[in-house]
């Protein structure tokens, strides 16, 4: 089993990248939206708390299956320690398990994310990013309170993984395709039968 990490700041490219890995390898993508989502739904707000123990019912059942993989996006606060915990927890169960974990980053300049901030696939596949002006504003906000890029040689240093498990993808200029295909290449993952 594989476990893929694609993470970044806000509208980076995760999900549409993590999209695109899903249709060329037999990995599942469960972007960090389909948790959100329906817990705004339900509870009229966000609730993190909720969110957080869907995700971990997921993570859990799934490293149980015989599936090839699974692709799980998210932004990463590399100022808060309670994220990197998040990331090494998770990377400890999927490991205990025999997977191989493997992590991408995505970075593009905030004018870039901006603009992918109101993409057609972006809204129709996260509902809370339909009143684009508040989408905006709370990404605009976080970015002054998080750091959501890492620094030179911190995912490796931080949770003590081998250089190749971690690849760094500037996305500025690439097609989510193309990011896919590096991605698939670096890590060796086994292709589809189409």
């Amino acid at each position: 089993m594989r476990l893929l990490f694609i993470f970044g700041a806000h509208a980076a490219g995760k999900m549409t990248v993590g999209q695109q890995v899903a249709r060329i390898t037999p990995m599942k993508l469960f972007h960090n939206h389909m948790t959100i989502e329906p817990v705004i739904e339900l509870f009229g707000c966000y609730n993190g708390a909720v969110t957080e123990r869907l995700r971990q019912v997921v993570f859990e059942e799934f490293v149980r299956t015989d599936n090839y993989g699974l692709i799980f996006t998210f932004i990463w606060a590399f100022d808060e320690p309670h994220d990197f915990e998040y990331v090494r927890r998770l990377s400890e169960m999927y490991r205990n398990a025999g997977a191989q974990v493997d992590y991408v980053e995505l970075i593009a300049p905030q004018d870039v994310r901006l603009v992918r901030n109101r993409t057609e696939n972006r809204l129709k596949e996260k509902a809370s990013k339909r009143d684009v002006a508040l989408s905006e504003a709370r990404f605009l906000s976080a970015e002054t309170r998080y750091r959501c890029v890492s620094e030179p040689g911190e995912v490796v240093s931080r949770l003590g993984i081998a250089p190749e498990s971690y690849l760094r993808i500037d996305n500025t200029n690439l097609a989510p395709e193309e990011a896919a295909e590096m991605i698939v290449r670096h890590f060796g993952y086994e292709r589809k039968n189409n």
